[in-house]
């Protein structure tokens, strides 16, 4: 798991605000019990006493009875637990709870290992700050099918119909996946809208982020609108985390290429990102309605020298199955 030093601190917040909650939890029911059977503060002032008299006797060399002693704290702790009881209360009433019983609200097991609320806590921070909502439960590898991929060779470019072309492609995909991120490629998603670019960057999003490595998912119009506003409002420190995620994040998903206005700040902008994110050795995958050709004409060359030597390119095509599917519904003649 990759997490920046703001998605760490976030995580580790959580769990300060959870363990301040039980200790204040605990006081309250402490004031509670020692108000309403004030004969449970005596034997708690006797237990400390009994303590510390005890370890300046230990401290002084001086002969004690130690199985006398735990009788007597014996005593004292099930006259307690007897008075709780009679009034109504559990025997751990006063006693610190934690949300995570446990790791005991640190996040961490002996100290080291990290505690399956971490990794869920991560989780969570990861599918929120991702930008893809609600969008991965309906479109995984899970929900993915090939119903509308057509196996009629008239269909076929290449020598390959549409069908064989997207099992082609889902297989490249689920490798990519069970490699990251020892082989950390970017992917170049082209072709027709409405063919499965975007659906199968939310599988491959959804996919890593149920390992729990950071995926940002930005449209392009998005992706240089925040560019934009980091540049030109410095003050924003919202912004400013927002582009971190953009650059340190395992995965960034950049949906939509070419639907913004291209000037020469998108274009230096874009080549900025990419070029930053191929020095962290961080994986990017892009999808566009252009082709490579498009690519160089709408950016520039050195934009498109980069995607070409650096992306592997998927070139999607068939029917446009939104299309389709409403066709089918009959929402559509």
């Amino acid at each position: 798991m990759s997490l920046s030093n703001s998605q760490y601190d976030t995580i580790i917040r959580e769990y300060n605000r959870r363990q301040l909650y039980h200790i204040n939890l605990q006081n309250a029911h402490i004031d509670e019990i020692y108000e309403k059977i004030p004969r449970i503060k005596e034997i708690d002032d006797e237990v400390k006493d009994a303590g510390k008299a005890q370890a300046k006797r230990r401290i002084r060399g001086e002969e004690f009875s130690k199985d006398e002693f735990l009788k007597y704290m014996a005593g004292l702790r099930n006259e307690k637990l007897a008075l709780l009881k009679a009034n109504g209360y559990p025997e751990d009433y006063m006693e610190l709870t934690y949300t995570c019983e446990k790791c005991h609200d640190t996040g961490y097991i002996n100290g080291t290992e990290k505690c399956s609320c971490y990794l869920q806590a991560a989780t969570n921070l990861l599918y929120n700050q991702s930008g893809l909502g609600d969008a991965l439960e309906k479109e995984n590898f899970d929900t993915l099918s090939f119903e509308y991929y057509s196996r009629d060779p008239k269909d076929a470019v290449r020598g390959r119909t549409v069908y064989e072309n997207m099992t082609m492609i889902v297989d490249a995909c689920k490798k990519y996946v069970a490699e990251f991120p020892e082989k950390k490629e970017n992917l170049f998603f082209t072709g027709q809208a409405g063919c499965g670019k975007t659906f199968l960057s939310h599988c491959i999003a959804k996919a890593l982020m149920d390992e729990r490595f950071s995926v940002v998912y930005v449209t392009a119009k998005q992706l240089f609108e925040l560019f934009a506003d980091e540049t030109f409002n410095r003050d924003d420190d919202e912004n400013a985390n927002l582009t971190q995620y953009i650059f340190e994040s395992d995965l960034l998903i950049i949906d939509d290429l070419g639907t913004e206005v291209a000037n020469s700040f998108t274009n230096s902008s874009f080549f900025s990102c990419v070029n930053e994110r191929e020095a962290k050795n961080k994986g990017t995958i892009i999808s566009t309605n252009l082709s490579l050709a498009n690519i160089r004409d709408k950016y520039s060359d050195r934009i498109y020298s980069r995607i070409l030597g650096g992306y592997r390119c998927f070139n999607f095509y068939g029917q446009d199955i939104r299309i389709a599917k409403r066709y089918i519904k009959g929402e559509l003649k």
